[in-house]
């Protein structure tokens, strides 16, 4: 076993190619549905809003998809990323565990959003788009576009939830000095917005209404398409060059994973570092759990309903089969502003149906205090959302510490916590609180789930 604390890869190891684990399913995914007749959505319909590369890799059936150079010239900017070894932590949980995290922080906005951000950009620009149109919750996705578009010579416009927008402003301060346009949603710009703020002038907003309006400002500029940081197939496809690297990094300290864990929100950085490792168990190569970490104030994986559903508050997006709390809901406002989204990415709540991953949910004050340990053991400021695979982490290597075990943990670091001070300042002071589980809301919620036959 290696001493050494970090794992670095040349540029030269830089994947080539992006992991597509459609065709390795056990099942092929369900198709999205027309919510107006129920029938699978003809990809042509999609290209008022997307590129159609990307639409193409979205039902794409091949095993690999190869990256183009423009997109890997942008990668080495930053990637391959480093694999550290928490030396640290364990000291300080006095584990027999070994703990790794992949250190997703180190892209120029501080986190792993940019793996699709600079791809998105890309296929958008070959095809002569103008602008792009997006949502963003804590604003790690939004300041990723922002800098793919500028990388680009693309405009943006950025829908950021409102309460985030509250909580996070230097966060809205570095999409500006990437040249995009930031407006706190819902707005009076959109016909959702406007019909949105009528009903509750006092929302927090949600992911929800924020890609409401994202998708109907693309779909009512013909110079304007719609990027979106998570849930979609082929966002989580951009996303596995995370799990490709830490492959090789595993590799050459000759360590295999017991046991892999990731947050989730939409699902993109959680897809994008287990989907590599999921293939091998697949294939029967690799025998490890996989844990995807939620928020108990939005329990979608948890508590959700199986079924298609809206990915957005309006219902303009076509219908998903995945987990979910219904598309009207709007979860509190914890500080983890990625994590708050009423649904997950189809492909991970696929293999949460097929007990392959398994989720689990904690409350943010348990998540702060694992993350504060974090900080102060191995230096790094986890971001909220990350906070969640750290404090999965740590109850993982607090059970081998119990059993005498000595289990390879690994999880990703998706971003860095620099622009959540406040947050921070707030649990210091005993300011932070925990929200209860909203059933009556939740429930209020699927009362309004798409209701016609769907074979499910």
């Amino acid at each position: 076993m290696s001493p050494e604390n970090k794992v670095l890869l040349p540029e030269k190891e830089l994947p080539e190619a992006w992991f597509n684990i459609i065709p390795r399913l056990p099942e092929p995914p369900a198709p999205p549905l027309d919510p107006r007749t129920g029938r699978p959505v003809n990809p042509e319909d999609l290209l008022r809003i997307f590129p159609r590369a990307l639409m193409e890799q979205e039902m794409s059936q091949e095993p690999w998809i190869e990256i183009p150079e423009e997109v890997r010239r942008v990668y080495r900017l930053w990637r391959p990323t480093p694999l550290r070894r928490a030396r640290a932590l364990e000291e300080a949980l006095k584990t027999p565990a070994r703990i790794y995290y992949k250190d997703e922080s180190v892209s120029p906005p501080g986190s792993h959003k940019p793996n699709t951000a600079v791809a998105q950009a890309y296929y958008n620009k070959k095809e002569g788009i103008r602008r792009l149109a997006t949502e963003t919750g804590a604003g790690q996705w939004g300041s990723a576009l922002s800098l793919a578009c500028r990388l680009f010579d693309l405009e943006c416009t950025v829908y950021m939830v409102r309460v985030s927008y509250e909580q996070k402003p230097y966060r809205r301060t570095l999409m500006h000095l990437w040249g995009a346009q930031v407006f706190p949603s819902p707005t009076e710009r959109t016909e959702a917005g406007r019909r949105i703020r009528a009903e509750n002038p006092e929302t927090p907003g949600s992911l929800g209404i924020a890609i409401s309006e994202a998708v109907e400002d693309a779909a009512t500029h013909e110079d304007t398409n719609y990027a979106l940081g998570s849930v979609l197939n082929h966002v989580l496809l951009h996303q596995t060059v995370i799990g490709l690297e830490t492959q090789k990094q595993l590799a050459l300290l000759e360590e295999k994973p017991d046991i892999l864990i990731a947050c989730v929100g939409g699902g993109s950085n959680f897809g994008g570092f287990t989907f590599p490792f999921i293939g091998e168990i697949l294939e029967g190569r690799l025998s490890a759990e996989v844990i995807a970490v939620e928020p108990a104030s939005c329990p979608t994986l948890t508590k959700g309903v199986y079924t298609y559903d809206y990915g957005d508050t309006a219902g303009l997006t076509p219908l998903l089969l995945m987990y979910t709390l219904g598309h009207t809901f709007e979860p509190p406002g914890i500080h983890a502003g990625g994590l708050r989204y009423h649904g997950d990415a189809p492909l991970v709540c696929q293999l949460v149906k097929a007990g392959i991953v398994k989720p689990r949910a904690y409350p943010q004050t348990a998540c702060f205090e694992a993350a504060v340990l974090f900080a102060r053991t191995e230096g790094i400021i986890p971001a909220p959302e990350t906070s969640h695979a750290i404090r999965a982490a740590v109850d993982e290597a607090l059970r081998c510490r119990e059993t005498g075990e000595e289990r390879v943990i690994v999880f990703n670091f998706s971003g860095h916590g620099h622009f959540d001070l406040a947050a921070y300042e707030a649990y210091l002071e005993g300011r932070l609180e925990d929200y209860e589980y909203p059933e009556e809301k939740i429930r209020e919620a699927l009362r309004h789930l798409p209701k016609f036959p769907t074979g499910i």
